[in-house]
């Protein structure tokens, strides 16, 4: 029993450790987006435009997705206006790249994203880790 969990703990370290080539990731590259919809409130749009944001963490390089409605605030320095936020992560630059030319990404846009809002805002900023 000793001997089987010895080697499983060995083939779990080895496994994680190649993950990233014997080297954690130094950076993750965070890309934000908040979108102001052509209806304001529109709880069924804010809605679709949640959903179909989470199922991009099944894209190739995406390693986080978060997606929400405003939280409005009665603080002058709170930035309330939008409907609706997303933020993904991703290890570099080049998995950011190929998240935005993705078909499913894409046809996001095409199909929901652009349709529904009046303005859309990126941020996209890097974290040293």
């Amino acid at each position: 029993m000793r001997k089987f969990f010895l080697l499983t703990l060995l083939v779990l370290i080895t496994t994680s450790c190649s993950v990233f080539k014997g080297q954690p990731p130094k950076q993750r590259i965070n890309h934000v987006v908040f979108c102001w919809l052509k209806e304001p409130g529109n709880a069924v749009k804010r809605a679709q435009i949640i959903q179909v944001s989470k199922g991009f963490k099944d894209i190739p390089g995406v390693l986080e997705v978060r997606a929400g409605e405003v939280v409005t605030s009665s603080r002058d320095i709170v930035e309330d206006s939008y409907d609706v936020a997303i933020y993904l992560t991703f290890h570099t630059e080049a998995d950011l790249d190929a998240y935005i030319k993705h078909p499913d990404h894409v046809a996001a846009v095409k199909s929901i994203l652009k349709p529904f809002t009046k303005k859309v805002l990126v941020y996209d900023f890097i974290e040293k880790l």
